[in-house]
């Protein structure tokens, strides 16, 4: 609502009194104006003295704490009473003081002037009539008074309002805050409960770290009891093994010993047999026997190592009755040194046939070797404990090792598997007990000449007899039967292919007593010596089967010049004759060596070698 301006519809000046008083005056000036005004009333004024204020009263400005006059405070009945409801009654009932330093209109509600001003009119009248000041001065009263009473009811209802809002905000800042203290506690209680699992957490945690750790000490112990207890048995058996080995070597002294105390006895003993056979034997025979016994045969001699220069296969025979036998002579001086030993051996062991069992059990062991690395280990400590074993002399158990080698060999078609598996037990085995493997050598070179390697040609005049000529180059008879050629090529192949075996054969931490060195020695001989034929061909084919991939890892470009030798003149020197078989035979190994030649199969692991490296890189021996 805008303001509105109040005119007096009197004169503005009366006696020179401005009818519109300032209006910043505060209460005490109003008061000075107004004893002003009536001393110059009562000094001048025409109307009776009953309108004179004879004591004036004394009214103070109240103070403020700060000692400055204020507003006075009025109290203002309101007369629409009638008109509001209860909430106006209460208002009215209620009404506060209202403090003010000056008197502004701002805002009059005109609405009941009329009935005031009737109210006012009768009043008037029933009064005696006044001076015109005084009558101004009553109806400006009377407006202030108004004025007053409307500002202060927009005043209350401006504070109720502001009371109404300010609780309406206040309960709102309530509902708030009391959201906010619920937020707060849930946050709060959740805060508490992942507090209190990650404490149950890392309890857990711990508690399972002490557990583990405890654990871990407890398995410590046990290890270390285990360990003590394991080495503790180690010492002993190491010191088992210890006491056994002396005693071996004690043995292997005495045997010595006796075998040089012996020997020149079993020399004269070996001569005078010699004789005896020579005498019952055919003459051819006898020939031949003495020729082997004396070294009669001359032969040149050739360096270990090969060269191509050195190979000469197509020697012609000088004299039928000097040079039957084609060898080198350190392969032959090796020959016989190894039948000395084996013959003494064998005279010794006059008891052999009383340790038949104990041969099976040998035999058996050796039947039953497999191409596994923990089969190897068993066999090979199983043989040597019933070599070494108190229940047969160690000479009679070596010697029986050696036939059932070569009988298992002889018997049984042994795959390349099964024969590289063997001559890992037999290195196991002679690394322990080195006569072993002169007497299996020894062994081996009787039943096949071509391990020699020897070849001995065939002469009217030295055999009568074809059959006597196979017998001596090791064809076998049954039943008083030679068996035939196909039978012989077969084991002679077995034969080479065993004693390849066992020229290859390397087991970490254990030697070869016969390895690669004495295989290389045996292909310089065998290329320098021996003719080119059937039996000398599969002889060749077998062993290079077996030991060629070894051979050329240990000597590469020589291995590969003796390849180009065989291919250029051993070839060459190999002729087809004989009956269809023979030739048949004939050209299916001259095949196969062009065929391991031309294809380099030298350079490609044999099938079933695999397992020396696996016995390597496990370390088992």
């Amino acid at each position: 609502m805008g303001a509105i301006k109040l005119e007096l519809r009197s004169s503005q000046n009366v006696n020179g009194i401005a009818a519109d008083p300032q209006p910043d005056w505060s209460f005490d000036n109003l008061l000075l104006e107004l004893e002003s005004i009536d001393n110059k009333l009562n000094v001048t004024s025409n109307f009776p003295s009953a309108f004179t204020k004879k004591q004036p009263r004394e009214i103070s400005a109240p103070k403020n704490k700060y000692g400055s006059a204020r507003g006075f405070s009025m109290h203002v009945p309101d007369y629409e009473s009638d008109y509001s409801d209860g909430d106006s009654e209460e208002e009215a009932d209620n009404s506060s003081m209202v403090s003010g330093r000056r008197f502004v209109c701002d805002e009059l509600d005109m609405s009941d002037d009329s009935e005031s001003e009737t109210s006012l009119g009768v009043q008037c009248h029933l009064m005696d009539k006044v001076g015109l000041a005084e009558g101004a001065l009553h109806e400006l009263t009377h407006e202030l008074q108004l004025s007053v009473t409307e500002e202060v009811r927009s005043k209350i209802l401006s504070l109720e309002t502001e009371l109404v809002n300010e609780n309406d905000r206040f309960a709102s800042l309530t509902t708030k805050v009391d959201k906010h203290r619920e937020l707060q506690q849930e946050r709060e209680r959740k805060i508490d409960l992942q507090y209190r699992r990650t404490i149950a957490e890392a309890l857990d945690n711990h508690l399972t770290a002490v557990q583990r750790d405890h654990e871990h000490i407890s398995q410590l112990e046990e290890r270390k009891i285990r360990d003590d207890a394991a080495r503790e048995d180690a010492k002993r058996k190491e010191k088992a093994l210890q006491e056994e080995k002396i005693r071996q070597e004690r043995i292997k002294a005495e045997e010595e010993a006796r075998l040089k105390a012996e020997k020149a006895d079993r020399a004269k003993a070996a001569a005078v047999e010699a004789e005896k056979k020579a005498a019952a034997a055919e003459e051819a025979a006898s020939r031949l026997a003495n020729e082997t016994a004396h070294n009669a045969v001359g032969v040149p001699k050739e360096p270990l190592g090969p060269s191509s220069s050195a190979v000469n296969v197509n020697k012609e025979l000088q004299s039928p009755a000097r040079n039957l036998i084609r060898a080198s002579e350190n392969a032959l001086e090796l020959e016989k040194r190894r039948r000395q030993i084996y013959e003494g051996l064998s005279a010794k062991n006059n008891a052999l046939q009383d340790y038949h069992r104990h041969g099976l059990n040998i035999g058996r062991q050796i039947k039953t070797i497999s191409a596994t690395v923990e089969n190897i280990r068993t066999k090979a400590e199983e043989l040597v404990s019933l070599i070494n074993g108190p229940g047969c002399p160690q000479s009679i158990s070596i010697q029986l090792f050696a036939e059932k080698i070569i009988s298992n060999c002889c018997t049984n078609e042994k795959t390349s598997n099964a024969l590289f598996a063997t001559s890992r037990v037999i290195v196991l085995v002679t690394s322990q007990i080195p006569l072993a493997m002169d007497i299996l050598i020894a062994k081996l070179n009787g039943v096949c000449i071509y391990t020699v390697p020897k070849h001995i040609s065939h002469s009217s005049e030295a055999f009568k007899t074809k059959d006597a000529y196979f017998k001596t180059i090791g064809y076998e008879e049954k039943d008083g039967i030679i068996e035939s050629t196909d039978e012989y090529v077969e084991k002679l192949s077995c034969y080479m292919k065993l004693y390849g075996a066992i020229v290859q054969a390397e087991v970490g931490g254990f030697q070869n007593m016969h390895g690669l060195a004495e295989g290389w020695a045996w292909l310089a001989r065998f290329l320098n010596n021996l003719p080119a034929n059937l039996f000398t061909a599969v002889a060749l084919n077998s062993f290079l089967e077996m030991a060629g991939f070894a051979l050329y890892r240990r000597y590469k470009n020589q291995f590969e010049k003796l390849m180009n030798i065989i291919a250029r003149d051993f070839f060459v020197a190999l002729k087809e004759g004989g009956s269809d078989s023979r030739n048949a035979k004939m050209s299916m190994v001259k095949t196969s060596i062009r065929n391991y030649i031309e294809s380099r199969k030298f350079q490609k692991e044999p099938e079933g070698l695999r397992l020396r490296d696996y016995l390597e890189s496990s370390g088992c021996y």
